[in-house]
């Protein structure tokens, strides 16, 4: 993601198509720290991997949303900074470990400059989203929210056998059909709800997504999946198809807000 310690102009990019009712949503886009935070006391090694970032996620994003002609919003900063993809009140937003390592930058954080992050970062990004969600519903438009995510093969000293996964919380308006879609396909190994849950009180997708009844899913890659520029066209190509499928084929029933409830907590 290019050079990790300079300025960020924005806190997000954004890429612009003619799909208005399709928005994707990169949480973890970026492994970009400003340089007055001297990478938060991290070697360049930690911040190239998933400490930092969604590997592959962002090129991912790009070309899905291009496949698509849709709209998209990706972070500019690392979530070592703060988590996007948290509530500001979550303990885990600004972290003190990321696995089996110590944050140095995060560990005696005040709170003067929790509220700047928040405000620097975590709000500009949030209140993007929240005005393209709001210029769509304000045109009669109902948005479809597509969050891309990914993990890594293995975590701590277990390996995780999906490829692909969904995470959804109660609206499976997308979730349950496309799952079927990529169970029957067979040519991946699909999670479901896993290796992550898909409900999480204050995460990106609950603020905009299911607390106000818009039709989303959350989509999880192996990211030695997208790692390089052709796993990412594969992925992006394969995604999209099964993708437009669940959307033409559920046409009526994403048309409107349903509030669903959440399983969260």
């Amino acid at each position: 993601m290019g050079n990790r310690d300079r300025d960020i102009t924005q806190p997000y990019n954004t890429i612009k198509n003619n799909n208005t009712n399709i928005l994707f949503i990169c949480d973890h886009a970026s492994n970009i720290i400003p340089s007055k935070y001297k990478n938060l006391g991290l070697s360049q090694k930690l911040l190239s991997e998933h400490i930092s970032y969604d590997i592959g996620a962002a090129g991912l994003t790009q070309k899905m949303a291009n496949l698509m002609n849709a709209q998209a919003i990706l972070s500019n900063f690392s979530r070592l900074l703060i988590d996007p993809n948290r509530s500001v009140d979550d303990p885990t937003s600004i972290m003190l470990f990321a696995d089996k390592y110590i944050i140095p930058g995060n560990r005696s954080i005040t709170d003067q400059d929790t509220k700047m992050r928040i405000s620097e970062f975590y709000n500009q990004y949030h209140e993007k989203i929240e005005d393209v969600i709001l210029s769509l519903l304000n045109d009669s438009i109902v948005p479809i929210l597509i969050s891309i995510h990914s993990f890594t093969r293995k975590f701590r000293d277990k390996i995780r056998p999906w490829e692909i996964s969904i995470l959804w919380d109660s609206d499976d308006r997308i979730s349950a059909p496309l799952i079927d879609l990529l169970e029957r396909d067979n040519n991946y190994v699909i999670g479901d709800n896993q290796p992550y849950k898909g409900y999480l009180r204050g995460d990106t997708l609950f603020t905009h997504a299911t607390s106000r009844g818009l039709p989303h899913v959350l989509i999880e890659i192996r990211n030695d999946l997208i790692a390089d520029e052709d796993g990412q066209e594969k992925i992006a190509n394969y995604l999209t198809k099964k993708l437009s499928q669940v959307i033409s084929a559920q046409h009526k029933n994403l048309r409107n807000m349903k509030l669903y409830g959440t399983k969260s907590f």
